[in-house]
């Protein structure tokens, strides 16, 4: 009977170590920086708009433009998607959508102290967002299709084939950071910030 026990327990321990890390999908600790970014991100209709000239549009990477339904489709495609491979997606293609935004700006530009400072609370999320998880979380394989559209958002410009490329306000692309950053986090953001736009979560695809 002990021997029963001992065998059963062991097999318990081994599937413990087996099974993949799970996570809370939002740290409490993340909340404080993403209100102060999302502070930020109230002026910037302001500061997105108002200081450029009308249809100005910048080139990005078509996974760039990453909005509520891609991230819809996404669900769809893979089964099972963990919320925080989401996550670490959204910090991707935003911190380069934002250094694009910067690199854009004239050193003199109206809007580029906003966009530093914007793209400096990023950082501050992102760095929060880093060490609420284990290591062992950022070294776990993604699956197939994010991964694929990882390897895209870090190949270098000049190897991009020109049908990869699309142009977007700098606007729009700040309101899809914000937007799904409500949906992506929503435990941080009250009822009514984050229904606003997720309720365009499956409707979008």
């Amino acid at each position: 009977m002990v021997q029963l026990s001992l065998c059963f327990l062991g097999g318990l321990l081994g599937l413990f170590l087996m099974a993949p890390i799970v996570v809370a999908s939002t740290p409490a600790s993340m909340c404080t920086p993403l209100k102060t970014l999302n502070d930020s991100l109230s002026h910037r209709r302001r500061y997105m708009k108002h200081n450029f000239p009308i249809n100005y549009s910048m080139r990005v990477h078509h996974e760039e433009i990453f909005k509520l339904s891609n991230i819809s489709k996404m669900k769809l495609k893979v089964e099972g998607l963990d919320e925080l491979v989401l996550q670490r997606l959204w910090f991707q293609v935003n911190q380069g959508v934002l250094k694009k935004i910067i690199r854009v700006l004239p050193e003199r530009h109206p809007s580029r102290p906003y966009t530093a400072e914007l793209e400096r609370r990023f950082r501050d999320a992102e760095g929060v967002f880093v060490q609420s998880h284990p290591a062992e979380v950022f070294q776990q394989e993604l699956p197939e299709t994010i991964q694929d559209i990882w390897d895209q958002l870090t190949e270098e410009p000049d190897r991009v084939p020109e049908s990869s490329w699309r142009f977007a306000s700098p606007k729009s692309l700040v309101d899809n950071l914000c937007h799904t950053m409500y949906c992506l986090f929503w435990e941080c953001f009250s009822s009514t910030e984050a229904s606003q736009d997720c309720e365009f979560y499956t409707e979008d695809v």
